[in-house]
């Protein structure tokens, strides 16, 4: 198991970022924005966050950031998480993952 997939095995929402990505902050915005309590990785914070960063181009992001994982499955950046959104299923994703309940 790679660094990542065990850091999102057990939490709803997981978010890889990094601390000066504006639409990395705009998704964990919108998330939270719906009640969810997303865990967030700065991978520019983290002492592996390098290793951490390859291994997420690895899992086809690019960029690497943000990296959003629902249910411990990549839904991918944001673009993803906006059509989700737009599409009326960013919020049953998070019910689903048990992120949220209303």
């Amino acid at each position: 198991m790679n660094t990542v997939t065990s850091l999102v095995a057990e939490k709803p929402v997981v978010i890889f970022s990094k601390s000066n990505c504006c639409i990395s902050h705009s998704i964990k915005t919108l998330i939270c924005s719906f009640g969810a309590n997303p865990t967030v990785y700065e991978i520019d914070e983290l002492p592996n966050g390098q290793h951490l960063e390859r291994e997420l181009v690895a899992l086809g992001r690019r960029p690497s950031v943000p990296a959003v994982f629902i249910g411990k499955e990549l839904v991918g950046g944001s673009n993803e998480v906006m059509s989700l959104h737009i599409r009326g299923k960013l919020v049953q994703s998070l019910r689903k993952a048990k992120a949220i309940w209303v």
